[in-house]
């Protein structure tokens, strides 16, 4: 799990640590406005070229402020990004939760539903351009730095292991299943999206075309 989740038990009996303090409201409002913030300098300046200050400036707050809650930009940036999957599960489990079991047929999936499902997560993750680049840019400084690597690495293993489950959560409730391990449906799928936004974004378009991840969804999903 991400390093801020609590490790409340082992095959030995209970962890002996205690769990890090509960953050306060008010400490919990200034982080979320530190988030905020980051998203909006990240999709203006990049993440190279963002600074605390101007993360600071935007949340209306002091560096001391900001270290208070981060001890850096790239821990700022793992927790924005764990923020974003997370809204990205709620809104898929929020989209199918409307959806019936009639959504799954002989021929495979419902094409509206799945790209209703495909447009609640995109939406999730805010401007689908700029977020995609900001990514990328981090990615590339986890590439050179194997201490943010490492945690970066750790990061996006714990949200992709929580989405795969999500996912099968959310897929039983349709009478629906993957034909193959969840986690590995969910690499399939983050991989195709990934590959599709970047050819899409690197030839000047805005959004990336769906269709091929909806091919790949028919392919991964069966009916129970």
């Amino acid at each position: 799990m991400p390093t801020e989740l609590a490790t409340v038990g082992s095959a030995d009996g209970p962890d002996p640590r205690p769990a890090p303090p509960a953050r306060s409201a008010r400490r919990e409002r200034t982080r979320e406005r530190l988030l905020e913030a980051a998203a909006s300098v990240f999709t203006r300046d990049g993440f190279q070229g963002a600074s605390i200050e101007a993360i600071c400036d935007a949340a209306g707050f002091t560096r001391g402020a900001f270290y208070s809650n981060f001890a850096s930009k790239e821990e700022l940036f793992l927790a924005l990004t764990e923020r974003q999957a997370r809204q990205a599960v709620a809104a898929i489990e929020a989209t199918v939760a409307g959806l019936d079991r009639g959504v799954v047929g002989r021929d495979g999936l419902d094409r509206d539903a799945v790209r209703s499902v495909i447009d609640a997560v995109t939406c999730a993750q805010g401007a689908e351009h700029s977020w995609f680049a900001i990514s990328a840019e981090f990615e590339l400084l986890a590439l050179r730095d194997p201490e943010i690597g490492a945690r970066w690495t750790q990061q996006e293993q714990a949200l992709r292991a929580e989405l795969a489950a999500a996912l099968g959560r959310v897929l039983e409730g349709v009478g629906a299943r993957f034909v193959v391990e969840p986690r590995v449906a969910v690499d399939l799928l983050l991989g195709a999206y990934a590959d599709g936004a970047r050819t899409a974004f690197v030839a000047g378009r805005t959004t990336a075309d769906p269709e091929a991840l909806e091919a790949l969804v028919n392919l991964l999903v069966e009916a129970r």
